[in-house]
């Protein structure tokens, strides 16, 4: 097992930031700052004369090179369509996926703004027009190297980790009845849809990945863009109880059915869709608990208290299964 201090991340000193940046023809002013990421690692690196760039090096062996490139290569046909969507910048050459001393890098603009109020209804309509436009670029061809959304890597491959290294003793027994209960829920409410198209999504569309300026939302960070159904990118946007979020809803799909169809019967896959979230996230902290980052920042992850309130979120959320999906007014 890798030990912390042979994490790879440990060798990616400031120096080494700035080296791999002036290995594309830049001249660093020696300002950087660790912008907050934690599956990669991003920094805002000052230019000579120049406005800033965001360098992201991304976390080894998670991605291959074809996924890497697929992600930008989706980013680049959004952006020829005239969408707002920060991607990566290319050399000359076209080359956008970089190397520097065994890391992959890729080097972006710097776009200011600020995380979008989901709960002004005017915002979700202008995000909805954008999400209508993206999703129709994304449904023209499907990913060949990205994965899939589905209920064996989010959902029982997460469960099955937390199993078997990480649940409690005290837990184990609670831990895996509700997560069979969901899981079963799950597939009940999957056969109950039936059939629904996947496209290429944004894929992770919370709050931090849009930054809002000018009135107008710009997205960042593909690096979750994967295949599945258009409702995860709209999901997350609705907060609150049944009929805010109805009409939040509403003032979305009025947007989005601008320039896409929307099917409502993926609106039943909203509480599957959360819950394979919520057990994804902790199997998330799991496999990356060897990376010094993680302990430091989420101390509270594998607690006894952190899994007392994990199942209870997870009962909570089997309920949730159990209510009636959100309808189109």
């Amino acid at each position: 097992m890798t030990t912390q201090s042979e994490h790879p991340f440990q060798k990616l000193t400031p120096t080494l930031v700035m080296d791999a940046i002036e290995s594309r023809g830049f001249v660093c002013d020696r300002r950087i700052f660790a912008l907050n990421s934690y599956e990669n690692r991003v920094y805002q690196v000052g230019i000579d004369e120049s406005q800033p760039l965001i360098a992201k090096f991304y976390r080894p062996e998670r991605w291959s090179e074809q996924q890497i490139l697929e992600e930008h290569s989706f980013c680049f046909e959004l952006v020829e369509h005239e969408l707002p969507i920060v991607a990566p910048l290319r050399n000359p050459d076209g080359t956008s996926l970089l190397q520097y001393d065994g890391y992959y890098f890729a080097l972006y603009p710097r776009q200011g703004g600020h995380a979008p109020e989901f709960d002004n209804l005017d915002n979700l309509k202008i995000l909805g027009r954008l999400l209508g436009r993206i999703h129709g670029t994304g449904a023209v061809k499907p990913f060949e190297h990205r994965p899939t959304l589905d209920r064996q890597s989010f959902g029982t491959n997460s469960v099955r980790l937390i199993e078997e290294r990480f649940i409690p003793d005290e837990y184990r027994a609670s831990y895996s009845s509700v997560t069979g209960q969901l899981l079963e829920a799950i597939d009940s409410i999957l056969a109950e849809v039936g059939p629904v198209r996947f496209i290429r999504t944004h894929g992770d569309c919370h709050a931090g990945n849009i930054l809002w300026r000018d009135n107008a939302p710009h997205f960042v960070d593909f690096d979750d863009a994967r295949m599945a159904p258009a409702v995860q990118d709209l999901w997350m946007m609705f907060s609150g109880e049944r009929p805010r979020q109805l009409a939040q809803l509403d003032s979305l799909l009025e947007g989005y059915r601008e320039f896409n169809d929307f099917d409502p019967r993926e609106l039943r896959l909203i509480e599957p869709l959360r819950t394979l979230r919520m057990l994804h996230y902790s199997a998330w902290l799991a496999r990356r608990w060897q990376d010094p980052l993680f302990p430091h920042t989420f101390f509270w992850f594998n607690t006894t208290r952190y899994w007392g309130e994990h199942i209870l979120e997870l009962r909570e959320q089997l309920a949730a299964l159990r209510e009636p999906a959100l309808e189109v007014q």
